[in-house]
């Protein structure tokens, strides 16, 4: 009997003794203080207490560890774990994770939450196949187009110095369906590019307009949604790995759980920067339905032709484009 009471506690002490401290260093664009910030602060504090201090996280927000590039340069050479990358910066792991942000594929919300609801399974598990835990994708909300002279049809684009992020291949081939050649830059040189004059038209979501202070050099603001925006945290799956598998489900729990809050608040919190924006002397202009009609379609041409060579698989974009399709013909009843 002392033997097998000598073994029943072997057995339960065994998952303490392969236990690992692991302290995970998560870089972020996020300025320190903004509500992102404080929500992944007040989770890493709920992981702590929840696993006895052998998780926990050291933050490194407002890009001091460079663009999202940089972040996932510093990951694969083992400086960090992980980062809260937007969905174009996820695009060097995973290319299909662009398929959001392809330019005017939602309308409205009802469509990204439709299309979501369906496709967010699909993205993480592919992330996870290339190596990373995805904790769930927060919504950064619809980019809108803010200039310094009312754009209502693709010829007011003509003239205009138009910012695009590095790398965007997508954004860059909306523009130049009108024949724009836009101005690439990293997003930490844009508010100079806009004092300077080296760009006169940016894209952006409301909230981020107004924390970026883009909104203090341009005057009109044009309501068709222009893309998608999101990001994800993600974390190195070999050092999420390292954590007993109790203290695996303990972050996952508590990081989703912060994601949903996220993706819910954020979403309300545009609504509120529109009404900022306007109340600032920001002037909304409506497009021309057949003007905007025609270059949806040119850019959707476009974007078939860049998928088709190379830019990512179509699997998940056909699924996507399927449920798409089912919600706008059979849209839930109001």
């Amino acid at each position: 009997m002392k033997y097998l009471l000598l073994s029943l506690s072997l057995l339960l002490t065994l998952p303490l003794a392969q236990a690992q401290n692991v302290a995970f260093k998560i870089a972020t664009l996020a300025p320190d203080g903004s509500s992102w910030m404080t929500a992944m602060r007040a989770g890493a504090e709920t992981i702590a207490q929840h696993t006895d201090g052998r998780v926990s996280f050291r933050f490194y927000p407002g890009g001091i560890m460079g663009n999202d590039r940089s972040v996932l340069r510093r990951i694969r050479v083992g400086q960090l774990h992980g980062g809260a990358i937007t969905g174009g910066g996820l695009s060097e792991v995973l290319p299909e994770s662009q398929v959001y942000s392809l330019p005017f594929l939602f309308r409205d919300y009802a469509e990204v939450d439709a299309v979501r609801a369906q496709i967010d399974p699909v993205l993480s598990s592919a992330l996870h196949d290339k190596g990373f835990v995805s904790f769930g994708i927060s919504e950064g909300g619809f980019a809108y187009l803010l200039s310094n002279s009312p754009i209502r049809r693709m010829g007011d684009l003509s003239g205009h110095k138009i910012w695009i992020p590095e790398g965007d291949a997508l954004s860059r081939g909306a523009f130049e369906t009108t024949g724009i050649s836009p101005v690439p830059l990293p997003l930490t040189d844009v508010l100079t590019g806009l004092q300077t004059g080296l760009i006169d038209t940016v894209a952006g979501s409301p909230t981020g307009v107004i924390a970026l202070q883009w909104h203090t050099r341009t005057a009109y603001l044009t309501e068709t949604p222009l893309m998608y925006l999101y990001g994800s945290m993600i974390i190195q799956r070999r050092a999420f790995e390292r954590l007993s598998p109790a203290d695996q489900r303990v972050v996952k729990e508590v990081m989703e759980g912060i994601f949903r809050e996220l993706d819910r608040d954020i979403r309300e919190d545009n609504q509120q920067a529109m009404a900022a924006l306007q109340q600032q002397g920001i002037q909304f202009v409506q497009s021309e339905v057949a003007d905007i009609t025609q270059w949806r379609k040119l850019v959707e041409e476009n974007n078939d032709r860049l998928i088709a060579a190379g830019l990512f698989e179509q699997g998940i974009l056909q699924q996507l484009r399927q449920h798409l399709t089912m919600h706008r013909e059979n849209p839930p009843a109001q």
